[in-house]
């Protein structure tokens, strides 16, 4: 398909089931407030916010034949072109009780659908037929699937002169560095975790994001860090992004609307800076929301003005 800007994969996506319980307690008989289903996943999440902004997105992955009629609702309301690879199965739910009087978010995720190399395969050469300025593979790997496939992955998009935005952790993070993204997004435990120590200050933050960029070809390294704001690191500029004080009412999608907002500004061609507005105030109106309002045209223009760069 032509005239692509983006193309999100995600080989582990979910349903999301948000439950809404004030007070959440383990082992207690809770009550629930409110509940939504809506189709998730990283690279899902990503589409759909960069969609919301306006850009011309297609998504991929592996999705269960079975349990699909979120996803296709979802892409067809926002115009976000579908090229799933479909399994037999349903594809897994994820359960998100979240907790408004603690500001909590408890996850609890079930294990994906393992697909089958005939599947890669047509994954494979999907993505091959699809042209886009970006390329955002996101999320974790279904069980039992070869922890170097985004390694893998990249280098062949790299090869295609294709830009690559990687959020993942663990394993399949330390792999796909060695096939040079343009830009990361881990969160600070999981930079803590890749750099094998912890990382208390900004100060060491930064180090470690340097160290990255110097050793494997990375643009742009983007570690969020909470209310703390994100750091946004590249070869010859280093900031903060600090958003306002706000009643955060979830967490949810926060971390997969500040990737659309990088990816926006990267083909917006903002500065540094203005990227790193973008991407936050894209990560605030989810935070002061609910993750389902991330998928709707958004005025982000105030929310930018909010934040402080350093």
């Amino acid at each position: 398909m032509s005239g692509l800007e983006v193309v999100t994969l995600t080989l582990n996506p979910a349903v999301d089931c948000t439950v809404t319980i004030p007070g959440f307690a383990a082992g207690a008989v809770n009550r629930v407030r409110s509940m939504q289903h809506r189709a998730g996943g990283k690279g899902v999440n990503v589409a759909l916010a960069l969609a919301g902004m306006g850009h011309r997105v297609a998504v991929t992955g592996f999705l269960g034949e079975e349990n699909r009629i979120l996803f296709d609702q979802a892409f067809r309301e926002s115009q976000v072109a579908d090229y799933f690879v479909h399994l037999a199965g349903s594809t897994r739910v994820g359960i998100k009780i979240v907790d408004v009087e603690k500001n909590q978010t408890t996850d609890i995720n079930f294990p994906g659908l393992m697909p089958p190399s005939n599947a890669m395969r047509l994954l494979r050469s999907g993505m091959e037929q699809l042209g886009a300025s970006w390329f955002v593979l996101s999320g974790s790997l279904p069980e039992g699937m070869d922890v170097a496939i985004y390694q893998s992955l990249i280098r062949s998009l790299r090869q295609r002169g294709c830009k690559v935005a990687l959020d993942t952790s663990g394993t399949p993070l330390r792999h796909a560095l060695e096939a040079g993204p343009q830009i990361i997004k881990p969160n600070i435990e999981e930079l803590s975790t890749l750099m094998g120590a912890r990382l208390d200050t900004r100060e060491q933050v930064a180090t470690a994001a340097r160290d990255i960029l110097q050793q494997h070809g990375v643009e742009l390294v983007v570690v969020s860090m909470g209310a703390e704001g994100a750091l946004f690191v590249t070869a010859n500029e280093c900031l903060t992004a600090v958003p306002p004080t706000m009643e955060v009412r979830s967490t949810v999608g926060a971390g997969d609307a500040m990737v659309a907002g990088i990816i926006s500004g990267a083909l917006r061609g903002l500065s540094l800076a203005d990227q790193a507005r973008l991407a936050t105030a894209s990560s605030m109106r989810v935070l002061a929301r609910n993750s389902n309002s991330a998928h709707t045209v958004p005025d982000l223009e105030p929310l930018m003005s909010k934040v402080m760069i350093t």
